[in-house]
């Protein structure tokens, strides 16, 4: 009989491999092919020696790919022979930090399965335990200060586990093996729940637990401040009008929509409409919101989301949110805690502070949260899921490039803001930042920045920004530059925006870009939203866009998008009649100043945006004229169309060309809406019209361009491809016309994607 020699190889495997079981699961995988060794976290991977049989060895090497932990993303495994020498038992070695190297880590992972069991199991010594957890699911990103991925580097360092949270982790077979935030009721973190000046609210015979006393102030109509996972956030009932109205009237959010938290899919179901695909998404590891359409009959209030046909919902995502929307037994709004455009707050001293004028009571506990995250929200359309904010159980994940990137720092927009670190072939989009309108959020924003480069080793070669010179991530990329010596490349807000599609769909052919949002600084000094581009990593042509039309007040046309469609009109010469529905919106004194302002060219900067012409036909068929959030009145207008189904006709429009350009004329259009109103057509059918036309004038201008750079790649972005009903018309008109579409999945197609666009294009540049 032939006697076997042992071989040795070493191991590489990077990727998604730390806080997401994955020694463990090779632990148990070379005790099942009787190999010996070792495995341990380093910097940059998961480093692995096994000595055995050699067919073993190749066995065990096909079945780290296969056979992963579902929460692990392996991007690379590489392997090389070795001396054997002589290894008795495989173990689990500490990990090893090495200077500046790097490598993925997991985001925040909703509850298991399993760990749900045991916290509502009263048999279990983690019953009714908030801070369960298990190397398949728990607090990740938001609690690690540093890498490796160990206990001692994250929030939970303070924590000493007792001897059974102990054996857990020291038990190959156990699924809280190496389970870093491990812990119980006797080790663990514990929960407090306060008055707004910080004193412990007793909880007497009545209420046997913490969740009964807090499901006893929600249902009697309180506001409690709850720490989750990435910060704070606000909780009311969500079927009483009066604490939904009070929260709306203490945050200053008018009418901007709040998130809902229910307890199962069952009970979404019976609130909303959900298809299998949504249903999935809100049961994913990341549990984003997802907003889903909202049934009539629901009884939650409809001060939650005023006057629109989609929730946004989510199911709990960490045991203390499970145990209170259980012990509440009603769905909960959950809102960030902040007011308005301020970060949300993290810390439970800062959110004393900065949240006692809006919660009645803080249910808190004492495990820090090292970085800030919103939740994540998220769509099911036309086939796949999309991002609409990318925060919590998806950032730090990595976009990875069709190329390989120098260290570069994108620094973003300046509205629904996010950064955006690149090396070799990854992208690092942060999670959602916010818009960049006071410090507080700018000094988010750098220590966000700071953490993500040490946690990713990342000292910028290239900072990006974009071109606007009054962004304030511009002025802070400027700034940076000019302190570091840094080239700083400056990069149009539409090119970065088609630049970031073909980044998140991994391609690098030429397409053509349409581009279409509320504003971008144009290269012309013009604001842009409405534009059509052929356009690579490295440069782009422009080559049509609508026509030019002045905005009357310039920002105040945007919160007031009767100004806007008063600005238009008059621009084109068309008759502001008193029997418009626009009408009701405009005093003769106003009207009066909009008109010096149009036809003396006085603060009435020019603009080709598509988000002001969904404002101004909003505005002009009576929809809504006024606005309390960024794009209510298209969203309004969206929800106005999507009543008035089979609907097909459309408006006429124009192209004409100038100098080369191809300009969308919109007197025809503007003529034939007003028509429509003056006949009476409901306004349902107007708003579903212009839809159609909107869809139909893309089709019309991508043919164009098809036909002079036979170009059939089309790829749609801006904030205005948010509109459902838009960007599913869209789509299927340009698959039908031939065009092979790209459309973004990994990060959003607002704002919070031009970041990386802006790296992709710097370094091309």
């Amino acid at each position: 009989m032939t006697e076997i020699t042992n071989s040795l190889v070493h191991i590489s495997v990077k990727g998604v491999v730390q806080g997401v079981g994955f020694r463990p699961f090779v632990f148990q995988l070379a005790q099942k092919h009787d190999l010996n060794g070792w495995v341990a976290n380093t910097s940059e991977d998961v480093k692995i020696e096994v000595e055995g049989d050699p067919a073993k060895i190749e066995a065990f090497v096909s079945d780290l790919r296969t056979k992963a932990p579902p929460l692990s993303h392996i991007e690379n495994i590489t392997s090389a022979p070795g001396i054997p020498t002589g290894y008795d038992k495989f173990e689990i070695r500490n990990s090893i930090a090495e200077a500046g190297k790097y490598q993925l880590i997991s985001p925040d992972i909703a509850t298991c399965p399993q760990c749900l069991h045991e916290i509502f199991n009263p048999l279990d010594r983690r019953h009714l335990y908030p801070f369960t957890n298990c190397t398949n699911c728990g607090p990740r990103f938001t609690i690690i200060k540093d890498i490796p991925y160990d206990r001692p580097l994250t929030t939970m360092r303070d924590f000493e586990m007792c001897p059974a949270c102990q054996a857990e982790y020291e038990n190959p077979a156990d699924r809280r093996f190496h389970a870093q935030p491990n812990a119980c009721p006797e080790c663990g973190p514990h929960l407090e729940l306060v008055d707004v000046q910080g004193r412990a609210v007793e909880i007497d015979i009545e209420y046997d637990n913490i969740f009964t006393k807090s499901a006893q102030l929600l249902d009697d109509g309180k506001i409690l401040a709850v720490k989750g996972l990435g910060g704070f956030l606000l909780a009311c009932d969500a079927t009483n009008d009066g604490a939904v109205n009070t929260l709306r009237v203490r945050k200053r959010r008018s009418s901007k929509p709040f998130a809902v938290m229910m307890a199962s899919i069952a009970e979404v179901r019976k609130h909303c409409e959900i298809n299998e695909e949504e249903a999935k998404l809100l049961k994913s590891p990341a549990a984003p919101i997802v907003l889903v359409k909202w049934k009539t009959s629901s009884t939650i209030a409809n001060a939650v989301a005023p006057g629109l046909k989609y929730l946004g919902v989510m199911l709990p995502y960490t045991p203390l949110h499970h145990l209170l929307v259980r012990f509440t037994c009603k769905p909960l709004v959950m809102t960030s805690g902040n007011l308005s455009e301020e970060p949300i707050a993290k810390d439970n001293d800062e959110a004393l502070r900065r949240l006692g004028g809006i919660a009645d009571y803080f249910l808190m506990h004492n495990r820090d949260i090292y970085a800030r995250y919103d939740d994540s929200v998220a769509i099911y359309e036309s086939g796949s899921p999309r991002i609409v904010r990318r925060a919590r159980g998806y950032a730090p994940f990595p976009v990875k490039l069709p190329y390989q990137s120098r260290q570069i720092l994108a620094c973003g927009a300046e509205e629904k803001n996010t950064f955006c670190l690149a090396r070799e072939n990854y992208a690092f989009v942060s999670q959602h930042i916010g818009d960049m309108e006071n410090m507080e959020t700018l000094e988010h924003y750098v220590n966000t920045l700071e953490l993500y480069q040490k946690l990713l080793k990342i000292t910028p070669q290239i900072i990006a920004a974009d071109m606007h010179p009054e962004y304030l991530p511009t002025k802070y990329a400027k700034e940076l530059a000019a302190k570091e010596n840094l080239p700083l490349v400056s990069v149009q807000h539409h090119h970065a925006h088609i630049a970031a599609c073909m980044a998140d769909n991994g391609i690098t052919d030429r397409v053509i870009g349409v581009a279409l949002d509320g504003t971008g600084y144009g290269t012309d000094g013009k604001i842009w939203g409405g534009e059509f581009l052929v356009a690579d990593y490295h440069g782009f042509e422009h080559l049509a866009h609508l026509e030019y039309l002045p905005l009357p007040g310039g920002s105040q046309a945007i919160k007031k998008p009767y100004r806007t469609a008063a600005g238009y009109l008059l621009a084109l010469g068309i008759t502001l009649n008193s029997s418009l529905p626009l009408m009701q919106y405009l005093p003769d004194e106003e009207l009066s100043i909009i008109r010096d302002q149009v036809t003396k060219n006085l603060n009435a900067p020019q603009t080709s945006s598509m988000g002001r012409l969904f404002d101004a036909v909003a505005a002009l068929t009576g929809v809504r004229g006024v606005i309390d959030y960024e794009a209510q009145a298209a969203i309004d207008l969206e929800s106005c169309a999507a009543s008035a189904t089979g609907e097909t006709s459309t408006y006429p429009y124009a192209l004409t060309i100038q100098d080369g350009m191809t300009i969308i004329k919109l007197f025809d259009l503007f003529t034939a809406i007003i028509k429509d109103i003056h006949a009476r057509i409901r306004k349902e059918t107007v708003a579903a019209r212009f839809h159609n036309t909107v869809s139909a004038l893309v089709v019309d201008v991508c043919r164009d361009i098809s036909a002079k750079t036979g170009l059939k790649k089309a790829a749609l972005s801006g904030g205005v491809f948010q509109n459902r009903l838009l960007f599913s018309k869209t789509v299927n008109l340009l698959v039908l016309a031939g065009f092979q579409v790209y459309t973004h999945h990994q990060v959003p197609c607002n704002d919070g994607g031009i970041s990386l666009g802006q790296a992709a294009v710097a370094e091309h540049k």
